[in-house]
């Protein structure tokens, strides 16, 4: 029998490498922005910083889960972090040898921001497909396993951006060295054992992905879910500042003490969710989550005073963290281990859509529509997150541990070539 040692320390490896690779995705995320900001002194190209840096982020899942599924998720993480290091090591030189400003400098930052974004995403796929192996190996204990790297990865979003801030006080070439020694610790670190297992590499792609989605009804409900859950957060999140600065007539650091309200509030709230889920079962903490922050939603929408309006938002957000640790739960128990990594790209690329949508929404909305914009959303979300768990609650059984061996969850077809041996 193996001893209890055992699994705690592949979990301390698992935590371990996703807080490095995590800490080193959000630092770059916001700091790349501000690099142009500082270095070109133009919003315009500060924006097209932020485009360039995202859109390889979304092209990254056209590949990402078909890379884990073809050469093991340790192997892909541990690749994408050492070339991200190279990536931020000749980022940093070259911005030691070209000037301070000037047209080289900023396209030197731009094709930076790029690379890290794409090499992000694909680092990402990796770990979340460790952090399902890790859950699947503590059987109904999972949640604790999401529980723990929702709050890694809400963390490192509340640190990211304040630590890229104070560095960049000391200089960009001692920012991006910060960045280059979490990534190169997060490869070094997924060296020292996770996911020991041997991988049998299986021929993957989108369509993969697409077609094991289609063929396991509970997860297209749960996709269902979080895509309205994300339109009605996109769209929050997206007017806030909107909100914060011509409704209630607020400055900007206003709108970033909501949000740092926010973010404490869905760590305490992810925190809290794995005691819940011990006590009252994963289906009960997801009904209630889901239900608390459709109704703060809606309170958002006719909030009366900025006060209220503060609360409201830190209620979403502390319902979405505790309901996305019930979901991200139940998806890891329903895509199939064959042909993990290439759905969950596709599960990705589905509930990252509604955030340009969101966007868009808010683009040609006027201030006085907002409200009603956020009323529908939320009723939206109330009626989807409904239907979504009355799906998953009719094909409970899918939901449920897979038995001993399988590599299939219960309610869908099994893929070709499936191993005898689950991991």
């Amino acid at each position: 029998m193996i001893s209890s040692h055992a699994p705690t320390a592949a979990l301390s490896h698992t935590y371990l490498i996703r807080a490095a690779d995590a800490l080193a995705s959000a630092t770059a995320t916001y700091a790349v922005p501000l690099l142009v900001l500082v270095t070109t002194g133009s919003t315009a190209l500060t924006g097209l910083a932020f485009l360039l840096e995202w859109a390889p982020r979304l092209a990254a899942f056209a590949f990402a889960g078909s890379m884990v599924d073809r050469w093991g998720a340790s192997r892909v993480f541990r690749m994408s972090n050492l070339v991200r290091t190279a990536v931020v090591v000749l980022a940093g030189a070259t911005l030691l040898v070209l000037p301070s400003a000037g047209t080289m400098t900023t396209c030197a930052v731009l094709s930076f921001g790029a690379a890290s974004g794409l090499l992000a995403e694909v680092s990402f796929v990796a770990v979340e497909t460790l952090g399902a192996e890790a859950s699947r190996r503590l059987g109904n204990a999972a949640h604790r396993v999401q529980a723990a790297q929702t709050g890694i990865d809400q963390g490192a979003m509340l640190v990211g951006p304040l630590l890229g801030g104070l560095l960049l006080l000391a200089g960009p070439p001692v920012l991006l060295a910060v960045v280059a020694l979490l990534a190169l610790t997060a490869a070094a670190t997924a060296s020292g054992g996770v996911d020991a297992t041997d991988h049998r590499p299986v021929p993957s792609s989108l369509l993969t992905g697409w077609a094991t989605l289609r063929r396991t009804p509970a997860l297209v409900w749960l996709v269902g879910g979080l895509i309205a859950s994300n339109l009605a957060t996109g769209v929050l999140q997206a007017a806030a500042p909107i909100t914060v600065i011509h409704h209630f007539r607020y400055s900007t650091a206003a709108v970033g003490s909501v949000w740092s309200t926010a973010a404490v509030a869905s760590l305490i709230a992810v925190w809290a969710s794995r005691r819940a889920i011990d006590r009252f079962g994963i289906w009960s903490v997801g009904a209630v989550t889901a239900a608390v922050s459709t109704a703060a939603c809606l309170a958002t929408a006719l909030a009366p005073s900025f006060t209220a309006y503060t609360v409201a938002v830190a209620v979403v957000m502390a319902g979405e963290g505790a309901m996305t640790v019930v979901l991200r739960t139940l998806r890891s128990r329903l895509i199939p281990v064959q042909a993990f990594g290439s759905t969950l790209a596709v599960t990705i690329i589905l509930v990252l859509l509604p955030f340009p949508l969101a966007g868009a929404l808010i683009a040609i909305a006027s201030t006085a529509e907002i409200p009603h914009l956020l009323l529908a959303c939320a009723a939206l979300q109330g009626l989807a997150l409904s239907a979504c768990f009355a799906g998953l609650r009719r094909n409970r059984t899918a939901c449920e541990l897979p038995p001993a061996g399988s590599c299939t969850p219960q309610g869908a077809r099994p893929a070709s070539g499936c191993p005898l041996k689950g991991r």
